[in-house]
């Protein structure tokens, strides 16, 4: 089969999982045949990008197939179809095998559930995949943006599973809004370029200005899906899912997707230092705020939610100094371990029935599996030396060193630290922590469907670094892997920032903060950004709404009700006229006649 035969395979298996289970709602309410519809669609999807990504690696040209899709009498305005070329098959590898393990150790993790919302979930989960695919393997951002919208629609599906639990249902509102309201700035870049180009291409040669409008538009969506500051609110809230919907959205789903973004249209972007020049500060910026929040959070979601918001910025701030390979790279090695981190956290959760860090406990010793997992991907996300995420770190350090008199590379190492830190405090407290309660001590692994995913993605995340050099061949870039300045205060600071976090917590009962995290901690528990939105909405928006309200309902409905009053009336006056009497009409016309010649006579 073809490159893009197998991109479109992976595109046709979880489309007719989704169908079957659409239209045969008895497979849909059993639960165990969904599940099964569901995860065969994504093997076979793991499959076909495989591949893809084994095609690629022999011969990295692209490839599309396409056919028209809107078209004049005389002129095709975009296409809809497939296209390979290496970062379709990385990214293609990358959400299907994330998106298998999640599958797989929801079986276990959802056990539970009532079999409708057993086979409901998988069906969401077969539609979100088809999504990411559609995003994925667009030739165009037309069709990409098809996928994004599709991607967002989904994920308020699993963020707001327990549709039953309100704080779940306001939780996938306010992501789809939130969401929605930056999606604006993909549409208004979609119509500029368009309307500068012709084309929906993401290699369309645009004037200076022009670029720096369309991307500065295109970043404004990415800011929003990726969850960069000040859009970044919602992806805290969004926990309220299920823990695999969660390591689905943060790993290399949803939240990756404005990352992608940036790396597909690379050539548009090229094309605007300006915005590549805010996306730099910006990520670097959400780095280190991101991070700082997640120092104080107590639940062990939260934790690993503030920090793929701080990961995010790693991403942006690497695009933003022109490395695509350093963004690109730390988005696969982050999906590994962040998928990871966040399934050993359900594991856990699973086991003590509590989200808090305090409730666990000495969890290492009863679930070693579950407690090993969690480490390696700590280690990883730190970017400890060895484990994947150090080499992918590398490359966005080595990007950032010297970039607007290095401030951002500062940031970015210190937020190295902090990362270390708040993953050091949840490793001490909740793995290596004495038991702080009945739950905790009665604690053990769960079955193999949840242990399987563990071990296979704790191999990645461990050794993903090993990726490096063919996955920049993918890309047609080279890697070479040197021990600079960035790379090494970066391994010292994410070592140093464990000791600490041993020190610290190492004795301690619980999960207390030092003192100097109060203010920290201040901030994070008043939420000040989501008051902020909260003011807006409240005082400003819902203010203007009413005004606007006011001057719809009273001045223009008021005028166009006016003008049917007034015809109404004279109406109503005119049919006094009418006698329906022969004489009076003679005596009008005759009186007509009269005074026409009258003004005849005197003209």
């Amino acid at each position: 089969m073809t490159p893009t035969t197998l991109a479109l395979t992976t595109l046709v298996a979880p489309a007719s999982a989704a169908l079957v289970l659409a239209v045969v709602p008895g497979l849909r309410s059993r639960g165990w045949p969904a599940a099964a519809l569901c995860i065969l669609a994504s093997v076979v999807s793991l499959g076909a990008a495989l591949g893809v990504l084994s095609g690629c690696l022999a011969d990295p040209t692209p490839s599309v197939l396409a056919v028209p899709w809107l078209r004049t009498s005389s002129v095709t305005v975009a296409e809809i179809g497939v296209r390979v070329d290496g970062v379709v098959a990385s990214m293609l590898s990358v959400v299907t095998l994330v998106a298998l393990s999640v599958q797989v150790f929801s079986l276990g993790y959802m056990h539970d559930e009532p079999r409708p919302a057993f086979g409901r979930y998988f069906a969401y989960h077969a539609l979100f995949l088809l999504s990411m695919d559609v995003l994925v393997v667009a030739p165009n951002l037309l069709q990409l943006f098809a996928g994004w919208e599709l991607v967002g629609v989904t994920s308020y599906l699993l963020i707001g599973f327990y549709y039953r639990k309100p704080s779940a249902a306001r939780a996938a509102v306010k992501a789809f809004w939130v969401t929605k309201f930056a999606d604006m700035g993909f549409l208004a870049g979609l119509l500029t370029l368009f309307v500068a180009s012709g084309s929906f291409g993401w290699d369309a040669h645009l004037a200076p200005g022009t670029a720096t409008v369309v991307t500065l538009l295109l970043f404004f969506a990415v800011v929003g899906k990726s969850a960069q500051f000040p859009l970044h609110v919602w992806l805290p809230d969004a926990m309220e899912g299920p823990t695999p919907v969660s390591a689905l959205l943060h790993a290399a789903t949803m939240v990756a997707a404005g990352v992608f973004l940036v790396v597909r249209a690379d050539p548009l972007f090229a094309q605007a230092e300006a915005t590549r020049t805010v996306m730099l500060v910006l990520g670097a910026a959400t780095a280190l705020f991101a991070a700082l929040l997640a120092l104080v959070q107590t639940d062990i979601k939260k934790v690993l939610a503030y920090s793929t918001c701080s990961q995010l910025g790693y991403m942006v701030a690497a695009l933003g100094a022109g490395s695509m390979i350093g963004g690109f790279f730390h988005l696969t090695t982050h999906a590994f371990f962040k998928a990871l981190l966040f399934l050993a956290a359900g594991s856990a959760i699973h086991a003590v029935h509590s989200n808090e860090i305090g409730d666990m406990g000495g969890l290492a010793r009863r679930m070693p599996v579950t407690g090993g997992a969690f480490v390696v991907g700590a280690l990883a996300l730190a970017g400890v030396p060895g484990f994947s995420g150090f080499f992918s770190k590398d490359l966005v350090l080595e990007a950032v060193e010297g970039k607007l008199a290095s401030l951002p590379w500062a940031a970015l190492l210190a937020t190295a630290f902090l990362t270390a830190f708040y993953m050091g405090r949840v490793v001490v407290v909740a793995f290596f922590g004495a038991p702080t309660g009945e739950k905790a001590e009665r604690a053990h692994e769960p079955g193999w469907s949840m242990r399987g995913p563990l071990v296979v993605l704790g191999v990645l995340a461990a050794g993903g670094g090993v990726f490096a050099a063919p996955f920049a061949h993918l890309y047609g870039r080279e890697y070479h892997f040197e021990m600079g300045v960035g790379p090494s205060l970066a391994a010292a600071l994410a070592i140093g920032g464990f000791g600490a976090a041993y020190l610290v917590f190492g004795r301690a009962k619980g999960a207390p903060l030092p003192a100097p995290l109060a203010l920290v901690d201040r901030v994070a528990k008043t939420s000040i950004v989501n008051r902020v939105y909260e003011v807006g909405y409240r005082r400003v928006a819902l203010a203007l709404a009413d005004g606007l309200a006011w001057i719809d309902r009273y001045i223009v409905d008021g005028l166009i009700n006016l003008l049917g009053y007034g015809t109404l009336e004279a109406g109503a006056r005119a049919r006094a006229v009418q006698t329906g009497l022969a004489p009076d009409y003679v005596l009008a016309a005759m009186l007509g006649v009269a005074g026409l010649a009258v003004w005849a006579v005197l003209r």
